[in-house]
């Protein structure tokens, strides 16, 4: 797959998932234009997306420099807290860059959108699954798991819009210069209890961003693709296969 000329958006990419999204855009020729609250020490856009200000900007920068957009990826990482402890303000912080931003930042860049554009969602595998006190990133992944069926109706004949849920992906791999991530190092039960046998990693994601976004794809939109080894699909019950439960 080749994407000479044409032009991606990438949010939270200086980082994990979104850096490997980046890296395999740029490396089949992509421009690439991230924004990442982490501090800029790779020439990305520096700034928090749940601000609005911060996502006019980001997309009057992206207009100016290249003029149009093809791909646009919505990866920024929401908070994590469960019902216990997440403060109403760190909720609505959560739903303002899981949810929001990538709402606004579409509707920004929309009108900008290449033929043949497609927008991608990072979602969660808990988008449908979740372990305690993790209410404030479930709600905001599966927001944008159901908003990405919406804003491919929307969009239907200017873009085409799906999401995808990773599930366990270790980001702490570093990619090489052609952004390139090593497999996890996760070995064990960590990796056996996953049905393909390893964790995930950050470049498995990578791919099927690069694979949503050609034309091979052409005739998938309003889709959710679960990246998870299997694990969603694992029925578990007590006392089989060495699983026990412990009551609290």
């Amino acid at each position: 797959m080749s994407f000479e000329n044409k032009v991606a958006v990438v949010t939270g990419g200086a980082h994990g998932i979104g850096k490997a999204v980046a890296d395999a855009l740029r490396a089949d020729g992509a421009t690439v234009h991230i924004i990442d609250i982490k501090p800029s020490g790779g020439g990305w856009f520096e700034g928090d997306v749940s601000n609005k200000e911060t996502l006019e900007k980001f997309a009057s920068e992206i207009v100016a420099k290249s003029g149009h957009v093809d791909i646009l990826v919505n990866n920024a990482l929401p908070l994590m807290k469960g019902i216990d402890s997440c403060s109403y303000e760190e909720f609505q912080y959560a739903l303002a860059v899981g949810v929001t931003a990538p709402f606004y930042l579409t509707k920004l860049l929309a009108p900008h959108f290449n033929e043949g554009a497609s927008v991608i969602n990072i979602a969660s595998s808990r988008d449908r699954m979740s372990q305690p006190q993790t209410e404030s990133y479930t709600a905001a992944k599966g927001g944008i798991a159901a908003l990405t069926h919406a804003l491919a109706i929307s969009l239907a004949g200017r873009a085409r819009v799906n999401s995808i849920s990773p599930g366990w992906i270790d980001t702490s791999d570093v990619g090489d210069a052609d952004g390139i991530v090593s497999c996890s190092t996760f070995t064990g039960p960590d990796a056996s209890q996953q049905p393909v046998g390893r964790v995930g990693n950050p470049r498995d994601i990578a791919e099927m961003v690069l694979f949503l976004c050609s034309e091979k794809a052409g005739f998938i939109t309003g889709e959710n693709i679960c990246i998870d080894g299997g694990m969603t699909k694992l029925m578990i019950y007590h006392g089989e296969h060495g699983w026990t439960y412990e009551e609290k």
